[in-house]
């Protein structure tokens, strides 16, 4: 279909309607959190099903809802490490692990705050290229290699609480690869945690934390522009809806997933991941899939 766009904002979900727009909700609440990609999703999905791609602006703006899930989740990590480092700050001691963490996580932020600014115009304009199926179906090949690479190499013994600024910095680079669809910022979060030796749920909860800032970021960066570009009350009503179905889809989401990883490795990702590449393009090739 046609994008619509409303002051060169792609702002196809609002003609999607509340039921449609409840199932991807529950699309991206699972997806957002799981190393598998929720834009991959969130542009398959309605492509099998003959529905309007929702739009980038959708998917960026539906991150709070994982926001929420992540801050609920890992709330006595988050309190840790605000009430920790400024009670740290306060005392000057600058060695204190929560004060660590705390420096760690704005370290790991400044490479994709950078990198969102400068590609906002591409990863936002209506049509963008960046959004084909091309483009997802190849990230995704390429980022279930990486994951079974980390699965093959990574020792899997190390906790966060060791967290250097540098293993802050590497995984915050990695974290650019997030503004790829069909790379998954967990996906790329997560492959380069592993990569630097974190068993599989510090890797998971080293992630997630980090993702905080640039979730929320992201997240209200593009409600205001959706606010700037004056879209109906209707399409606000519609984005909420999808916001509580997929804040509620998340948080179960990343329990299921923390229990996972303390039993299991990330091969069915790498597999799941690969299976999905394959298929979007080969629905690309066969189909015809835009």
């Amino acid at each position: 279909m046609a994008e619509i766009c409303t002051q060169g904002v792609d702002t196809g979900f609002a003609a999607l309607g509340y039921a449609r727009i409840a199932v991807l909700g529950v699309v991206q609440g699972i997806t957002e959190l799981l190393p598998i990609s929720s834009t991959a999703h969130m542009r398959l999905v309605p492509a099998l099903l003959g529905w309007q791609d929702p739009g980038s602006a959708f998917s960026a703006a539906m991150q709070l809802a994982a926001l929420a899930a992540i801050v609920s989740y890992f709330w006595s990590d988050v309190r840790f490490v605000a009430v920790g480092s400024l009670d740290a700050l306060s005392r000057r001691n600058w060695s204190a692990p929560a004060l660590r963490l705390a420096v760690g996580i704005v370290i790991a932020t400044i490479p994709i705050v950078i990198a969102g600014v400068l590609l906002s115009p591409v990863l936002n304009a209506c049509g963008t290229s960046i959004r084909s199926l091309w483009v997802i179906g190849l990230a995704c090949l390429v980022m279930a290699v990486l994951l079974a690479l980390a699965e093959l190499w990574a020792s899997h013994r190390r906790k966060v609480e060791r967290m250097s600024l540098v293993d802050a910095l590497v995984v915050g680079v990695a974290q650019i690869g997030a503004l790829i669809p069909g790379v998954s910022r967990s996906g790329s979060t997560l492959t380069a945690a592993l990569f630097l030796g974190f068993s599989r749920e510090e890797a998971a909860r080293f992630s997630f934390l980090l993702g905080i800032p640039a979730i929320a970021l992201a997240g209200l960066k593009e409600l205001y522009v959706l606010h700037q570009a004056h879209i109906s009350l209707h399409a606000w009503s519609v984005l909420i809806v999808g916001l509580v179905i997929a804040s509620l889809s998340a948080f179960v989401t990343i329990w299921g997933l923390m229990r996972f990883l303390e039993r299991f490795s990330t091969w069915p990702f790498v597999i799941y991941r690969a299976v999905l590449g394959i298929v979007i393009l080969a629905g690309v090739l066969a189909a015809g899939w835009a």
